[in-house]
């Protein structure tokens, strides 16, 4: 609530919706990346042909398919038809549109230099994405190795070895201790599997549930920045998302105070928004930038120098960005160093995982024909 009431808004009343609610979307169905930034290409080409904005929605309505985002620039043409101002018009629809990409309008608006501000605006989401891609990609492969192990292991364990061991209990053989270990904590698993399982769905809902509240959502993100080596990855991937948003905003035209609260919705920590928070008050009461980040104590010395330095030169848009591209390089790094070491760890884990079952299982066949000869 506090959020959202730092950002403008009158909060009146919240409650919680169902299931269906998670997957309405208000104020329109929210748009891929690769469509907005295409719609904001062709918005800018036909700014900067100098035509009028009315002519300009005129022909994204023409171009445009049949769908809801169609709904929605003729909702938008009818209100700048009326009178109103583009950026409240594209306003109206929060879940389609970001408060970032509103506030750049609105910036563009005052300055007369909307081609400008869009441009800039586009360079910044394709940035953005183009993080956000390496990010998915570096993950992916770990995610569908951990989804693998877990398959097998679950159909050896659940099916396979139930099975082989009724062959040995017929065949009334003596199994060795690795065997009956394996074969004990598949016994255990398939009969507590009416327990385990339900605990497990349970548990999920439970942490889900936990991390929707401020309080454990709260927990959960101290904890991420906590963790070895990923808690510098989130906190890196943090900084430059907050540093890039706030470069861009600055260079917009929008105030010192409404760029620092903008820039701190895209941290997606909640430590790091209420020390930043904290930051935005001390800057509203006259301390210098680089002085509240410090005091914070969440930025890095390095960044609080190139930060100093900028505002000192009155270069600061410039110097966020050179914090942004320093620390995605950062990430970037870390990224590799995360595929090339966990990849070829699950893939070990996985091996001797699946073979000392296989391994463990095959050991009585052996003995079995032994013992006929």
């Amino acid at each position: 609530m506090e959020n959202l009431e730092e950002q403008g808004f009158f909060v009146f009343q919240i409650r919680r919706v169902g299931l269906r609610g998670l997957f309405a979307v208000p104020g329109g169905a929210r748009l891929s990346s690769r469509r907005f930034l295409t719609l904001n290409q062709e918005m800018v080409v036909l700014l900067r042909s100098g035509l009028p904005i009315l002519q300009v929605l005129d022909t994204l309505v023409e171009r445009m398919e049949a769908g809801r985002l169609l709904e929605v620039l003729r909702e938008i043409r009818s209100d700048v038809k009326g009178g109103g101002a583009l950026s409240d018009a594209f306003g109206r629809f929060p879940a389609m549109f970001p408060q970032l990409y509103v506030a750049s309008l609105r910036a563009g608006e005052q300055s007369g230099d909307l081609p400008v501000t869009l441009a800039r605006y586009i360079a910044y989401q394709k940035r953005v994405e183009v993080i956000k891609a390496k990010v998915r990609s570096a993950t992916f492969y770990p995610s569908l190795l951990a989804i693998a192990v877990v398959a097998v292991l679950a159909f050896l364990l659940l099916y396979v070895i139930p099975n082989v061991t009724q062959v040995y209990t017929d065949a009334g053989a003596e199994l060795p201790l690795l065997t009956r270990l394996v074969i004990g904590v598949s016994n255990g698993l398939v009969t507590t599997l009416p327990v385990w399982l339900p605990l497990l769905i349970a548990g999920v809902v439970v942490l889900r549930r936990l991390a929707q509240t401020d309080r454990g959502g709260y927990l959960i993100d101290r904890w991420k920045l906590r963790l070895p080596f990923f808690g510098a990855l989130f906190s890196e991937y943090a900084l430059s998302s907050f540093c890039r948003t706030l470069s861009t905003t600055l260079a917009s035209g929008i105030t010192v105070v409404q760029s620092m609260q903008m820039a701190r919705g895209v941290l997606n920590n909640r430590l790091l928004e209420d020390s930043m928070a904290v930051v935005v008050r001390k800057i509203q009461e006259g301390t210098r930038i680089s002085d509240a980040l410090e005091q914070s104590g969440t930025f890095p010395i390095l960044a609080l120098r190139m930060i100093g330095v900028g505002e000192s030169s009155g270069s600061l848009g410039d110097m966020l960005t050179d914090v942004a591209d320093y620390y995605e390089s950062e990430v970037e790094r870390r990224l590799e160093r995360l595929a090339t070491l966990v990849e070829p760890l699950m893939m070990l884990i996985m091996g001797l995982l699946v073979g000392t079952i296989v391994v463990a299982m095959y050991i009585p066949i052996f003995q079995l024909a032994g013992t006929v000869r």
